[in-house]
């Protein structure tokens, strides 16, 4: 935030809490570039999210950066968003498809299934791959959830 001398979108609600601001605007600069995870991986994972918290914008958004920079067919991503059972001949892409159709729906995932994840992923890739559907969770519920903010404090 310092660096860019602005706030980005879903930061300006975390500016009640400039603490919390403080780790979470570097916790969404990770997946810029530092994360074990692809940027189509990244993409799957997010738009699936979006589309489970119905973040109408954050969808519009992730929709172009997952056919811009994340190289994804756009009958993949308009499936993911919209639910549509979709497959990925890419293994990795795959299972992270699977791992976090698992995680929102919610279900457990299967053992064979969270095997398959470790050895295609490895426990980093997993861990981020987690970390990031709980991020975008968190973003998705502050800037469409029902509930609303005021602007000033109430006094």
């Amino acid at each position: 935030m310092k660096q860019r001398g602005e706030v980005p979108g879903p930061y300006k609600i975390w500016l009640q809490n400039p603490k919390l601001i403080e780790v979470m605007v570097p916790l969404g600069a990770y997946y810029q570039g530092h994360s074990s995870l692809s940027k189509a991986e990244i993409e799957i994972a997010t738009n699936l999210t979006n589309a489970k918290w119905l973040a109408g914008y954050s969808n519009y958004e992730h929709e172009i950066i997952a056919e811009r920079d994340g190289g994804l067919p756009p009958e993949k991503v308009e499936a993911l968003i919209a639910g549509l059972p979709t497959s990925f001949e890419d293994p990795r892409q795959q299972v992270i498809y699977e791992i976090t159709s698992a995680l929102i729906a919610p279900r457990v995932v299967p053992t064979g299934l969270y095997r398959r994840a470790v050895e295609l992923l490895g426990h980093p890739g997993l861990t981020d791959l987690t970390v990031l559907i709980g991020y975008f969770t968190c973003v998705c519920r502050l800037v469409s959830g029902p509930m609303t903010f005021p602007r000033a404090p109430l006094v």
